[in-house]
């Protein structure tokens, strides 16, 4: 049986993670990848701080988008991710640019429900797994989807999905990897969104056109919000 379809122990549970929350309830991988499924678009957010954090996530619930993965390019990603858990608890929240199984311990210590990483990376996959939780690592070749599926890992990012060919890619490899789901990535943005969320083997996009840096900076949650609620609709639309 695949590790992503099995019921594990959820976050917290990673031996070796010092700073563990301890015990929570378990949870199976595949609900949380089937909740990032359900959302269609996972929010890549970048951050300084706590509080640009947290009003990053008031902006995406309100805007009907409960998901947040968190990036670790700015140092301070576990705390940022801890404070969104402890304050909005309803929010499935992951950490992104995962490169090390010392972040993958540090993320699920602080509480992330999910881990992204940009490449395919043993250690962070097994790591992953050890604590529970899913992980989806980057792609661009056939090789790499295959490396993905001895791992046990059959949902994979895309990345960087506007370079290495988009959607015509994706319809490439879904021909001989028919059981994987793709999470594209880097240059998805409200525009080409449809054409990600029609192919069959796409499970969600993950995109930050709703959080940009600028709008992040400013404080402007209330564009943050708009651009969110537009994302929702199109998603909603691209799977009447």
């Amino acid at each position: 049986m695949s590790v992503e379809s099995s019921s594990v122990a959820g976050p917290g549970g990673s031996a070796g993670s010092s700073t563990s929350r301890g015990p929570v309830e378990p949870a199976s991988v595949e609900r949380v990848l089937g909740r990032l499924g359900r959302a269609g678009v996972v929010p890549v957010v970048v951050v300084d701080d706590v509080g640009q954090g947290l009003g990053v996530a008031g902006a995406l619930d309100e805007g009907g988008l409960p998901v947040a993965e968190v990036t670790f390019r700015r140092a301070g990603a576990g705390a940022v991710i801890e404070a969104i858990v402890d304050r909005h608890p309803g929010m499935l929240v992951g950490a992104g640019t995962v490169v090390d199984a010392r972040q993958v311990d540090e993320a699920v210590a602080a509480g992330a429900s999910f881990v992204v990483s940009p490449g395919l990376s043993v250690s962070v996959v097994r790591a992953a797994q050890e604590a529970g939780v899913p992980v989806v690592p980057g792609v661009a070749t056939a090789s790499e989807v295959m490396a993905a599926l001895e791992l046990g890992i059959s949902t994979v990012k895309l990345f960087p999905a506007g370079v290495v060919g988009g959607p015509a890619v994706i319809k490439a490899l879904s021909g001989p990897f028919g059981q994987v789901r793709f999470v594209p990535t880097g240059g998805v943005g409200a525009g080409n969104l449809p054409d990600y969320l029609g192919l069959p083997s796409v499970l969600a996009v993950g995109g930050s056109w709703m959080v940009d840096r600028g709008l992040v900076v400013a404080g402007d949650f209330a564009e943050i919000t708009r651009r969110t609620a537009r994302a929702v609709s199109i998603v909603a639309g691209s799977r009447a």
